[in-house]
């Protein structure tokens, strides 16, 4: 028989990042005045974040006491008490947390290669804020595109077929990556006509070519 204990193990290695006590890693969360400084620890990220680990092994960024520094200027204190708490815990509380900042917790989720937390998000948003989704509709349909976001790229066709005008319609339609596109044209349950698809894809593609000899 085997007894876990997960739980005070959680809860001892988030203690263990909040005292920051033996940590060999500063990390720089956002940018002068409202700069936040993470004291982790490598060998924390090694098993827990590799992509964190390989920017502290490149890191040439150091202090006075040899504790290396990196840098994440992108990403906002919020977003990053969360997912750092993820990282040492392996838990995550989504209370009071705008469904926007969700988001982004997602994006930089995937940006860390935090498979496991990118796909839990992914149904998060999903089962518990669809309505958010479908107002943000085109900026999500194109994210879940550039960041192969699988979940929510099947939540987003299915809404299409039904529904192909908050796609084909909307004012960032002609920047549609192109294998969203090819998603959408190859449902057979899309409920467009046939000349119309064509009309769109042509007025996409002659979006892209222009863009291209503008370059």
């Amino acid at each position: 028989m085997i007894l876990n204990f997960y739980e005070n193990l959680s809860n001892d290695y988030v203690k263990l990042l909040e005292n920051g006590n033996e940590h060999n890693i500063i990390i720089e969360i956002g940018e002068p005045p409202v700069m936040e400084t993470f004291k982790v620890h490598s060998t924390i990220l090694c098993y827990r974040c590799p992509y964190l680990y390989d920017e502290f092994k490149k890191s040439t960024i150091n202090n006075d006491v040899n504790i290396k520094i990196i840098q994440k200027p992108q990403i906002s204190a919020k977003v990053f008490n969360i997912i750092i708490k993820y990282i040492y815990g392996a838990t995550i509380n989504l209370e009071k947390v705008e469904i926007s900042i969700i988001f982004d917790i997602l994006m930089t989720a995937n940006q860390f290669q935090l498979e496991e937390l990118v796909a839990r998000l992914q149904t998060f948003l999903i089962e518990n804020h669809p309505s958010w989704l479908k107002l943000n509709f085109s900026k999500i349909y194109n994210l879940s595109f550039q960041t192969d976001f699988k979940a929510l790229q099947n939540f987003c066709d299915d809404i299409i077929a039904k529904h192909p005008n908050l796609i084909f319609e909307s004012t960032d339609f002609n920047t549609l990556p192109e294998a969203a596109l090819v998603s959408i044209i190859q449902r057979d349950d899309l409920q467009l006509e046939e000349s119309k698809i064509w009309d769109y894809v042509i007025q996409w593609g002659t979006a892209q070519n222009k863009t291209t000899f503008e370059l």
